[in-house]
């Protein structure tokens, strides 16, 4: 009996650091006066992500210095292992990155897409994510979705 109870306290102590392991810690920088950017943090913690959001009046020079170009920016800029995220990127696609841990400054989704995640109305198109160059080289497609 003390075995099992041995046993069964260990498998949820295990549980337990896995699920905490799987959370994912994302800092999102957004204009004060943006809601999207806040339907999109929603979006992510729902989906495993810890969202530590910072309201900037400074964003388009958080997203330059992270290397997005100004004609690839979003209307919000994340930080998360690593990487830039840029713009209402579907988690799909950044679980994809952080899997993968390619060899780029990040990825984005320029503009505020409708029926892209934290966004209104609905997907009339699909989306193409670019990656973002550690060189400063034009972004390249990363994904579709």
């Amino acid at each position: 009996m003390l075995r099992i109870f041995a046993l069964t306290a260990i498998m949820v102590a295990g549980l337990c650091f896995a699920e905490a392991e799987e959370t994912l810690k994302a800092t999102l920088y957004k204009n004060p006066q943006c809601s999207c950017c806040e339907g999109y943090a929603d979006y992510l913690r729902k989906n495993g992500f810890e969202v530590d959001v910072k309201p900037t009046n400074d964003l388009a020079s958080i997203s330059s210095k992270a290397g997005v170009p100004a004609n690839f920016q979003g209307c919000h800029t994340m930080f998360v292992d690593g990487y830039v995220v840029d713009g209402h990127v579907p988690v799909k696609t950044v679980r994809k990155l952080l899997s993968e841990r390619p060899d780029i400054a990040g990825i984005t989704l320029p503009g505020m897409p409708m029926g892209s995640p934290g966004m209104v109305g609905e997907k009339t198109e699909p989306f193409t994510i670019y990656a973002v160059t550690k060189d400063g080289k034009a972004p390249t497609v990363y994904s579709t979705e």
